[in-house]
This record gives C-alpha cells, sequence and structure tokens, in this order.
C-alpha cells in the first residue's frame, strides 16, 4: 500500500499530563510534521523543538508528544480549545471524523485542580465479550459537556493492553499494520525462530507460540505439581498462545487498540483455512468481539482528547505475573530472548503509555536512548534501551491536584522473599513504602492510584495463599497486598501513623470485579478514613459462575462481624464492604464497567458508582452505622 492512502492521523489526539503549569499531547502521524503551532484558546505558540518529541515508530509512522511547561499556561476551570497547525500539512486534526461534541468546533478540556469527579478503571481486553465501558463513559460526557458535570480526569490503572493475551484476529491485523507501517524488525537472541522479520502471521501458525516460540525453562516445587512445572514457559499466561514477541508487534497492537484509523486500512476474514475445529470457533467469536470493539474506538478517541488521562502499568502491559517471584525474575532476566521480549514491551509502555505522566522523569536518562534506537535501529541499542528501562525506578508519579494523588509502582520495586524465592514477592519493597509515606507527610487527604486492591478480597487471598504453600503461587495470580509479611505490615503502619493523612482513597483494579470498602481502625476514636475503591474491568470480568461463589463465602467468613478477622494480618482494621444496588447478600460486582467517584471539599466520597457499557450504574452506597 502506497503511503499516500494513509490517513494523516493514525492515532491521537490524546491529553496526557496537563494542569495550570504544563500541556502534554499525543498523536501519531503517517508523515512527519515540519514547523508546528499550538493554539490554547487565544494564546498561539509557535513550538520549539524541544517542545515536540518526534520518535520514528516505522517508515509511516510518527509518534509526537508535545509538551509545553509555562507558569500560569493555563486557566483553571474553564473550557480550552486546542488546534495544532503544520506549516506543510495545515490544521492536523481538522479532518478527523468524530473528533469533536455536537457544539464544538475543535476539541476542548478543562483543568480542575480541585478535583470534584474523576473517572477509573483498569483492564480492557479487545476481544472480551463484554462491551467497552470507555464507549460509555464518551457517550455520558457527550451528554452534560458543562464544567461542574466535566471529570477532572481519566485514571487507567492498569492493563490498558494485553500483550500477553492477543485474539487470533488481532495478531492478523497486527501483521498487517507491521507491513503497512514498515515497522522495525529485528534479531531475537537465542530463539529458535532468529528474525521477527520470518514471524509467519497465516491463521495456520496462530495459536501456537507457547509451543513454538516463547521460551521455556524449569522451575523447582515441593509437591505433586512439580511436574507442571517442568518446562513450563517462562510466560504463565494461560492465554500465551498468541503472546506478543516483537516491537513492531507491540506498536501495532497500541495503535489498533486507541485508534479506528488503521482498522479501516486492513481486512480480516471471518472465516479462515488451517485452524483445528477448536481454534476456528475461537477464531470466529474474536473476531465478532473484535468488530464490536473497533465500532467503538471513535468514541474512546474522543473521551481521551477530551479528558486528561493518566495510565500506569500492571502486569499484562508487559505480561502475566511479570515480577511475582524472584524465581521468576530469574527465569525471565537470565534468558536473553525472554528478557528481550519484556524489554519491548516495556518500550511500548514507556512511549505510548509512561512518557505522557510525567515527561521529565525520563528526559536525561530514558529519552536520549530512544532517540538513538529510533533513529538508527539496531541489536545493540535495542538491548541497552531494555537494560536501562529495566533499571529505571520512576515510573511512579504525583499530581499536584487536591486531594493530591499519588500513582504507585506495584511492579519494579518488589520485596522479595526471604524465606523460598518462589513465594510471592510483595508489591512494593521497605525503601519504596518509606518514599510513599513521605509523600503522604502533611496532607490532609489523598487519593491512591494501586493496581492491585491494598485491602481485597479475604477468600481470594487464602485461596492465594494456600496455592502458595503448596507451591503453585504462579498457577493462581498469587500476588496480593498482604502476601508478603514486610509488605503488608509496613503497609498497614502507614495507614495508622499519626503524621499520615486523616482521609484516604484507593482507586485499583486488576481484578476483573469491582466492589467498595470503608475501613477504620479498630479501638481508635477519629480517624483515618479509608476507602478501598475497586473498579475492573473496563472490559473484562471474573468468571462469571465462580464470583456469586467467592462472595457468598467471602460475606460468610470473613464478613465485618466474623472473628475469624482478628486471625488474618489486618485484625487492626474494621473493614465493611459497600453494597452494589444495596443488595442485601451481595458485595461484588462482576460486570464490565469504568468507575465513577465524586469527592466533597473535605476529600470524602460522595458517589462511588461503576457505568457499565449498557449506560447503567450500579452504585456503592454508605454502609449504616453500627
Amino acid at each position: 500500500m502506497m503511503p499516500a492512502a494513509l490517513p494523516l492521523v493514525l492515532a491521537g489526539p490524546t491529553l496526557r499530563h496537563c494542569d495550570q503549569d504544563h500541556f502534554t499531547l499525543w498523536f501519531v502521524s503517517s508523515t512527519p510534521m515540519n514547523q508546528l503551532t499550538l493554539h490554547l484558546g487565544e494564546k498561539k505558540l509557535i513550538l520549539a523543538a524541544e517542545q515536540t518529541h518526534q520518535v520514528r515508530l516505522g517508515k509511516h509512522a510518527w509518534q509526537y508528544l508535545i509538551q509545553v511547561n509555562q507558569d500560569q499556561l493555563l486557566a483553571v476551570n474553564s473550557p480550552i480549545e486546542y488546534r495544532l497547525t503544520d506549516s506543510l500539512h495545515g490544521s492536523v486534526f481538522e479532518n478527523i471524523a468524530q473528533l469533536n461534541y455536537q457544539s464544538e468546533s475543535a476539541p476542548e478540556f478543562v483543568i480542575k485542580p480541585e478535583i470534584d469527579n474523576m473517572l477509573h478503571g483498569s483492564c480492557r481486553n479487545p476481544h472480551h465479550h463484554s462491551g467497552d465501558a470507555l464507549v460509555a463513559a464518551d457517550t455520558r460526557l457527550s451528554q452534560d459537556l458543562s464544567i461542574e458535570a466535566r471529570p477532572s480526569l481519566l485514571m487507567l490503572s492498569g492493563d490498558q493492553v494485553y500483550v500477553d493475551d492477543i485474539a487470533g484476529p488481532m495478531l492478523y491485523a497486527i501483521g498487517q499494520v507491521i507491513q503497512l507501517l514498515d515497522l522495525p524488525q529485528e534479531e531475537f537472541p537465542h530463539a529458535e525462530l532468529r528474525q521477527s522479520s520470518a514471524i509467519s502471521y497465516h491463521p495456520a501458525a496462530l495459536y501456537r507460540r507457547h509451543k513454538k516460540l516463547l521460551p521455556k525453562t524449569q522451575h523447582q516445587a515441593k509437591t505433586a505439581l512439580r511436574r507442571w512445572y517442568i518446562n513450563h514457559p517462562i510466560f504463565t499466561s494461560s492465554l500465551a498462545e498468541n503472546h506478543l514477541v516483537s516491537l513492531g508487534e507491540i506498536i501495532a497492537l497500541y495503535l489498533l487498540t486507541w485508534s479506528p484509523e488503521l482498522w479501516q486500512q486492513i481486512e480480516i476474514p471471518k472465516e479462515v483455512a488451517g485452524l483445528s475445529a477448536v481454534n476456528k470457533l475461537r477464531w470466529e467469536s474474536e473476531w465478532l468481539h473484535l468488530l464490536e470493539f473497533k465500532a467503538g474506538l471513535h468514541q474512546v478517541r474522543r473521551l481521551m482528547a477530551h479528558l486528561p488521562t493518566y495510565m500506569i502499568f500492571d502486569d499484562h502491559d508487559i505480561t502475566d505475573d511479570w515480577n511475582l517471584t524472584a524465581k521468576w525474575e530469574e527465569a525471565a532476566y537470565g534468558h536473553p530472548f525472554s528478557k528481550r521480549i519484556i524489554g519491548n514491551a516495556l518500550i511500548g509502555y514507556t512511549l505510548f503509555q509512561g512518557l505522557g505522566n510525567a515527561p521529565k522523569k525520563f528526559k536525561s536518562a530514558i529519552v536520549p536512548l530512544i532517540d538513538a534506537y529510533f533513529g538508527n535501529p539496531d541489536e545493540e541499542k535495542q538491548d541497552r534501551l531494555i537494560h536501562e528501562l529495566l533499571k529505571f525506578e520512576h515510573w511512579h508519579y504525583n499530581l499536584n491536584t487536591s486531594p493530591k494523588i499519588v500513582v504507585l509502582d506495584t511492579r519494579t520495586h518488589r520485596w522479595r522473599s526471604e524465606s523460598n524465592l518462589a513465594k510471592p514477592s510483595g508489591l512494593m519493597d521497605w525503601e519504596t513504602l518509606m518514599e510513599f509515606q513521605h509523600e503522604l507527610v502533611g496532607q490532609s487527604n489523598v487519593i491512591i492510584v494501586s493496581a492491585a486492591p491494598m485491602f481485597g478480597v479475604k477468600l481470594i487471598e487464602t485461596v492465594q495463599r494456600t496455592a502458595t504453600m503448596l507451591g503453585s503461587s504462579l498457577l493462581v495470580d498469587a500476588e496480593n497486598w498482604m502476601a508478603h509479611p514486610g509488605t503488608a505490615n509496613t503497609l498497614l503502619s502507614i495507614f495508622q501513623h499519626r503524621k499520615t493523612p486523616e482521609q484516604f482513597v484507593i482507586l485499583s483494579g486488576d481484578v476483573h470485579y469491582s466492589f467498595a470498602y470503608d475501613i477504620r481502625i479498630r479501638f481508635r476514636k477519629g480517624g483515618p478514613n479509608i476507602y478501598q475503591i475497586t473498579c475492573s474491568g473496563l472490559k473484562n470480568q471474573f468468571p462469571e459462575k465462580l464470583i456469586p461463589i467467592f462472595d457468598k463465602l467471602n460475606g460468610w467468613l470473613y464478613g465485618h462481624f466474623s472473628p475469624l478477622n482478628f486471625l488474618t494480618k489486618r485484625k487492626r482494621m474494621s473493614i465493611r464492604g459497600r453494597r452494589p444496588n444495596g443488595e442485601r447478600s451481595k458485595r461484588l460486582m462482576n460486570q464490565s464497567g469504568i468507575g465513577l467517584l465524586n469527592l466533597a471539599q473535605n476529600g470524602a466520597p460522595t458517589k462511588i458508582a461503576v457505568l457499565h457499557a449498557d449506560m447503567s450504574e450500579t452504585h456503592f452506597d454508605a454502609p449504616r452505622k453500627d
């Protein structure tokens, strides 16, 4: 296909880190820009080179991150229209279909440093059968664009992409996008397949990567489950048949996940030859779900063009069970090919997610290496970039809002088990937890973003602990804040410390169901007030038959008045689950959706709800007083 057939903008625009002093905008074009001019309301800014970071993703794909930093750059609580023009191409976003809401001539946003309401969610799997809640969020915003109703921001708290769980038709599309945009190819170290250019995207070659391509290792176990571990793939997802491996595949996945343009340039057959009967049915089912997914991408793009959007990774952004145990790390980073696969996903996260959260953090250590590799790709530069990203310690960030938002990296600062390297690592080590506590000192209220719930469903955590004792922590994804004694005790001490905030709102995802807890410290008058709000997933759900069983058993065994709570690590905490829509014996909601959070001036939640893809809402109302 000739480059002339491609639209000017392939993905975006997406608003990223935006406040009174910063404006950050991301997009991908099919051709390089020349001289860019940014219009912010009445302001006209001719952008300098240092304000327009460009990365040539492929021969026909250029990523731009516009960054303008200036004191009092943007007015607060007032609509701000933005436009981008190029000296060669004219108005960059003018011809994007369905980008603006009905009353607009260009996209608008509002800076709301006092957070009165916000959106949050995680876990968006394109081929899952549930609806896409980001589409519902856009529909809701389109119905009321007033400043009062407009969310302050959109927080995506993990698993924005599923690198380790790719549908067959999606992998087929990825292969076409790699060719269409001429994305980078690479040589694979210590792999049966030596070059990414040799990967086949023919349907007959799909659903086989766990057998033919992904590296394998040996894990030790103390029980009869040992045989399951021998020669088990390093990449432990049960759905790893199409696990992505190359950087070109990662780039194509992100573009297909966030924008409709490339879907219009490719064709995916509904019926294909060369698959087994089982995989043929799987292909047809995934094809239908992807058809529904791509139909909503115009709205997803419009939402992210109008709301400042922030992100943090969880495991599926890189691979399932990422850094779950020290033994996993030893196996994964000790094999050159698995290290490359992980590194490629981390490059993708950096480009498409990390840079936009806090651009300054990456400026000196990472951006020069990105520029060096994409300026003239070769294996040595790629490995050096991966090496530095694996050492990078600044994925976490804070937002200068009220309440202050503290976004945690729970994947790369693990507290490794000292008794057994195969046991789950703590989600954050002692040093990082002390840094976290330092961020809380002096704050009266705070919003914490933790991919995994700090206070989860105790029954499920008990099942995970039992599996860990049997030597199969990887089998049940046994990672939670209470799984490691050091992390658990340090975290609980932070909440009980007299100098930390009197009000915590914890936003989480990861688990594929939604719930809300009100938490207090037993035997203490007054605060702190702690609210654990979990919304998951945006387009994913827990197995429907299991969740009612877990919900009911958890209520029986670990309900608010159960004495079993005094046998747990969080025995000093009084935890009350909120009932979804007032249902008597239910605490867990298993339906895809996006979290709606309204806050009072003192930072306390006035509304905790989930907006579902069908535009219905689930409300978690405060429990009755004892």
